[in-house]
C-alpha cells in the first residue's frame, strides 16, 4: 500500500539486495535461479504441499525461471521483496523468504519461508528470520514485522517463536486448504519499540 499523493515513490528506494548471516548468503533473486529453484521444490513438494500452494502442481523449469524473474522485477519495484537462502560456503539453494505483503507508509511487512527438505532441522530457517529483521529494521525502517502460519504447521510456528515473536491472535477459519477444510491462521509479531530496538 503506497501513498502516491505524499510523493513517496518506493522503487526509488536504495537498499543492499545481498546480505550474510552466519550459514547463509541471503538475496534477491536472479535470472538463472530457477534450475536451482525447481530442483528444490521438486525435493520438497510432498513436504510444502499442506502449507504452500506452489506446491499443489510441480513447476517445469521454465514455470520457475518464470517466477524467479517475475519476483526479480517486483524486488526492483519494491512491490514483494522475496529473498533466496543460499548456503555460504556452496552457494546451494536451501530456500526461500522474504518480506512480503508490504505497507511502506506503515512501514509493515511480513515474513514468509520455505526450506528445502534436505535441509531442514538444521535451524536455517530461523537464522534467516533473524538475519531478515535486521535487515528489515537497519535500511527499511521497519515499525512491524509479522510472520503468519498455518496453526496446523508446527515447524512453522516453532520458528516464529524462536525467533522471539509475540503470538497476537488467531484467525479463524480465514480460508480453506486443499481439501476444503477451514484454517486457522496464527499471527505473530514484533513492532518497533518493543520487541526491536527503536
Amino acid at each position: 500500500m503506497t501513498d502516491l499523493s505524499s510523493g513517496f515513490r518506493p522503487i526509488m528506494l536504495d537498499f543492499p539486495e545481498s546480505f550474510h548471516t552466519e550459514r547463509l548468503t541471503i538475496r534477491a533473486p536472479r535470472p538463472g535461479d530457477g534450475i536451482q529453484v525447481n530442483e528444490a521444490i521438486r525435493e520438497s513438494a510432498e513436504q510444502l504441499r499442506p502449507w504452500l500452494p506452489f506446491a499443489e502442481n510441480i513447476p517445469s523449469i521454465e514455470e520457475s525461471e518464470f517466477n524467479v524473474r517475475k519476483a526479480r522485477v517486483q524486488f526492483l519495484e519494491r512491490s514483494d521483496l522475496m529473498l533466496h537462502l543460499r548456503d555460504r560456503a556452496s552457494d546451494e539453494f536451501v530456500g526461500s523468504s522474504g518480506l512480503h505483503r508490504i505497507d511502506w507508509q506503515a512501514r509493515c511487512f511480513e515474513i514468509g519461508y520455505w526450506i528445502r527438505t534436505s535441509r531442514s532441522g538444521e535451524g536455517l530457517v530461523t537464522e534467516a528470520v533473524r538475519g531478515i529483521e535486521q535487515f528489515a529494521i537497519k535500511h527499511l525502517q521497519a515499525n512491524r514485522l509479522e510472520i503468519r502460519c498455518d496453526a496446523r504447521n508446527v515447524r512453522s510456528v516453532k520458528v516464529a517463536e524462536r525467533s522471539g515473536y509475540t503470538l497476537e491472535g488467531v484467525l479463524r477459519r480465514i480460508k480453506q486448504d486443499r481439501t476444503g477444510a477451514g484454517v486457522d491462521m496464527m499471527v505473530f509479531s514484533k513492532v518497533r519499540g518493543t520487541e526491536f530496538i527503536s
